[in-house]
């Protein structure tokens, strides 16, 4: 009897045992799930929406600030990757922006396929660009070496800060060529886009990193009466006094900036000052003093320098100058064509007229701004991307700004474009250069 109580008594213990260690592992499972779900569904809401609001302040993620540290041990990786002021072999500090393409056999870190920031008009393969040399070349410097853009070293760096480029069209290329190659580590979510999709914003959530880029083709305030295929209905009427807010507003919240413009200067436009006609340039059925687009850029460029130098902003500042096209042959409105497909060698190609009037400006403005700029404690460069630029007539779209343009017709009339870039492509260098500078300051 004893020993059956004793049975018995071991086997409910056995049971309840058992039970109770059932309750404890589906307790257990439900409290993982609830925190994985907490978590996933937590990190879902820190990346916001699409927003309607073009300031910067909307968009933060709202995840705890990782700071990042750089560690003896990664300034030694540093060094060991080339990064770092250089010197040539005769021990003159390294000029970035004099040298030669070579052959790269690597290409680009990210394909015309796997990058969805690409816009069709630069997506030179997928509207059915035929050869693809122009792809493997790198910029060198004379003397030394540059390194190739380090998308994982470049996110951590840039751990809680914030980007924008600043300009026309051609910054808007080569954000689409910085985000291909940040993309490669980790994705970037747009944010935020206006109706046009010219100002637009976008976040690598884990490294809270804000990149955007702000439409602003002269930099200062301008009515532009273009429609989408920018066929202008009137003379754009151009502030030459009047800084663009596009950029003013958001400018203080910005750690780097590339400023650009150049190309929109030379079109028709009616000048004002004080909310008056001060002048034009080409307007020749108005009653107006043609002033020419020297003065304008000069005007514009020195208030946009002054501004920057006055507003003792702690982060890094850079003036892109100004790139040339190359059409042969004629203009883009008279048959002029980019059908090379190599680059070019020093001297082979020189700029027009009218890129040497807005590179005299760039240049001259930025050396008066430049010293002025470091008595004020504000980090301004130079980001002289214009003589590796003209080396490369290879890298335009041409006719493949559009889809097969000739695949119904082989001698089609098509616009050609020689003036910004196919993507992957030499603006992809334009990053090994950027981070190159940020490393040395």
């Amino acid at each position: 009897m004893v020993k059956k109580m004793l049975y018995n008594w071991k086997s409910w213990w056995a049971a309840h045992r058992n039970r109770n260690y059932f309750v404890i592992k589906m307790g257990v499972s439900v409290l993982v799930v609830g925190i994985a779900f907490r978590l996933l569904y937590s990190r879902s809401l820190d990346i916001p929406p699409v927003s309607d609001n073009p300031f910067l302040e909307s968009t933060q993620i709202s995840t705890p600030p990782v700071v990042s540290v750089i560690s003896q041990e990664n300034a030694d990786q540093i060094a060991l990757q080339g990064y770092g002021t250089k010197f040539t072999e005769n021990g003159t500090k390294c000029d970035l922006f004099t040298g030669d393409w070579i052959p790269n056999e690597a290409g680009a870190i990210y394909t015309n396929n796997s990058c969805s920031f690409i816009e069709d008009h630069q997506n030179c393969l997928k509207n059915g660009r035929p050869d693809t040399g122009y792809l493997y070349w790198r910029w060198k410097p004379r003397g030394c070496d540059l390194p190739r853009f380090d998308p994982v070293m470049f996110l951590d760096l840039m751990r809680n800060k914030s980007w924008a480029l600043i300009g026309d069209s051609i910054s808007r290329n080569h954000v689409q060529s910085l985000l291909c190659q940040l993309s490669t580590v980790e994705k970037a979510v747009e944010v935020y886009h206006d109706d046009s999709y010219k100002f637009r914003r976008w976040v690598f959530p884990l490294h809270n990193l804000t990149v955007s880029i702000i439409w602003s083709p002269f930099l200062a305030e301008a009515a532009i009466f273009e429609d989408m295929n920018g066929v202008s209905s009137a003379d754009i009427e151009l502030q030459l006094d009047i800084l663009d807010k596009n950029w003013t507003e958001p400018y203080k919240n910005l750690d780097y900036m590339i400023f650009s413009s150049g190309k929109w200067f030379v079109k028709a436009a009616i000048y004002y000052e004080n909310k008056t006609i001060l002048g034009c340039h080409y307007c020749p059925k108005q009653n107006f003093t043609e002033l020419g687009i020297e003065f304008a850029y000069r005007t514009v460029i020195r208030n946009v320098f002054n501004y920057i130098i006055a507003s003792k902003h702690k982060g890094m500042i850079f003036y892109r100058t100004s790139t040339p096209d190359h059409f042969e042959n004629g203009e883009w409105f008279s048959g002029g064509v980019c059908e090379r497909k190599s680059p070019a060698k020093v001297g082979e190609f020189e700029l027009n007229e009218l890129n040497k009037i807005l590179r005299g400006v760039e240049l001259e403005e930025f050396e008066k701004a430049s010293a002025k700029a470091s008595e004020n404690g504000v980090t301004l460069k130079l980001f002289d991307v214009n003589p590796l630029s003209l080396l490369r007539p290879d890298g335009h779209p041409g006719p493949y700004r559009f889809f097969q343009p000739f695949a119904k017709d082989k001698t089609a009339k098509v616009i050609i474009d020689c003036l910004h870039w196919c993507l992957p492509g030499p603006i992809d260098s334009w990053n090994d250069l950027l981070m190159e500078m940020i490393m040395n300051s």
